[in-house]
């Protein structure tokens, strides 16, 4: 029998911004979200900067021009972050 595996990658359809929460809305459904403090760039940028993030290349990539910064949606749903999470206050 042979089967054939075809790799679907993430992409999206919308994203937006919450506070310091950037959003996914996914082909597949899922709604998935990240803080932007893991970026370096993103976590510098204030919070009306943060909203004006685009889908890009065919809902593979997420764009932010007037930052310049760009993150790839298959990047993110595999949790790959710059920055660790911040330490939680006891």
């Amino acid at each position: 029998m042979n089967t054939m595996w075809i790799e679907n990658e993430p992409c999206a359809l919308r994203a937006w911004a919450e506070g310091r929460m950037i959003y996914l809305e996914l082909t597949d459904g899922r709604i998935v979200g990240f803080p932007a403090d893991r970026f370096k760039i993103l976590r510098a940028a204030p919070e009306e900067k943060l909203k004006k993030v685009s889908v890009e290349v065919n809902g593979y990539a997420l764009r932010w021009e007037e930052l310049d910064e760009d993150l790839t949606v298959q990047g993110v749903v595999a949790g790959r972050f710059q920055l660790p999470l911040p330490e939680q206050a006891a």
